[in-house]
């Protein structure tokens, strides 16, 4: 018997795939599935886009989507969170958002869930910032800190009081210690 190799799918191939849940992304040429969020990381995501939209899209300066395809860069990725610049969203000629996102995210947060690779969601988020993406932030719910990496591939790590830093043009002042505060519901 002769065992034949089945070829990896291209980014194009990938893309024709039916979804999966929880979601696959397409990185390093390996198909990926995402883990399936558990409460902290269902919190976090939620609370970030709700505050971060309810400064930005009034004013039309930004919009956070939570689990948005985005593919770019030979690759495709779902962040936990994609925050584009107003200006940069896809929209259809009739004025509908557009379906695809074919464009890096100008913020790319990822929220990191327990038993998940570090360094692949870290991968992602250096892939992001090659491709054009102002800021990326690493949330880690364990050691209550956020890797934050900017422009230049430069990364630091904020915990505490700390002010993170944000997208210019976004009245956002938020601290590490309020992000986690947002776990407890007392």
């Amino acid at each position: 018997m002769i065992a034949t190799i089945k070829p990896k799918p291209n980014l194009e191939e990938f893309l024709k795939l039916p979804e999966t849940k929880p979601a696959s992304e397409f990185i390093n040429e390996e198909i990926i599935q995402k883990p399936m969020p558990q409460g902290e990381h269902s919190r976090l995501q939620a609370k970030l886009c709700t505050v971060i939209n309810q400064i930005t899209e009034t004013q039309k300066i930004a919009y956070a989507f939570p689990e948005l395809r985005c593919t770019f860069g030979g690759e495709s990725i779902i962040p936990d969170i994609a925050v584009f610049r107003w200006e940069r969203i896809p929209f259809q000629p009739s004025g509908r958002i557009s379906n695809r996102f074919e464009i890096h995210p100008d913020w790319a947060i990822e929220i990191l869930s327990p038993d998940q690779n570090q360094t692949k969601v870290l991968s992602k988020l250096l892939h992001c910032s090659r491709n054009g993406t102002e800021f990326g932030w690493l949330i880690d719910s364990e050691t209550e800190s956020i890797l934050v990496i900017f422009p230049g591939q430069r990364v630091e790590i904020f915990t505490g009081a700390t002010q993170l830093p944000v997208l210019d043009g976004i009245q956002l002042e938020l601290t590490v210690e309020q992000v986690f505060g947002w776990l407890k519901f007392s």
